[in-house]
């Protein structure tokens, strides 16, 4: 019985490890793209392109780069409940 017990609390461990490790990817996505971002606008301020006529923290192709991102998110949700559901059909009863 211990056996059954140690095997629920690792799924369970290793499902709460899959969802920390994706919130900290998307974490980081985030900050790299807003890096990113931040990066472009001193880049075109220097080469003196028509950064200055657009409004404060708007660059030309940042609705791109966040559907983009976005994009990459729901790939990482997507492959997260991927392993939830093969890590539930492991722990089902009548399975070993």
């Amino acid at each position: 019985m211990a056996n059954r017990d140690g095997g629920s609390s690792s799924l369970g461990t290793l499902l709460a490890g899959a969802v920390i490790g994706a919130a900290g990817l998307a974490w980081w996505l985030l900050s790299e793209a807003e890096q990113r971002r931040q990066r472009g606008l001193l880049l075109s301020r220097y080469a003196g392109s028509d950064a200055e006529s657009l409004a404060p923290g708007q660059e030309p192709s940042r609705p791109l780069r966040e559907r983009e991102l976005q994009d990459k998110v729901h790939q990482l949700n997507q492959a997260i409940d991927d392993v939830r559901r093969q890590l539930e059909s492991l722990s089902t009863p009548g399975q070993g």
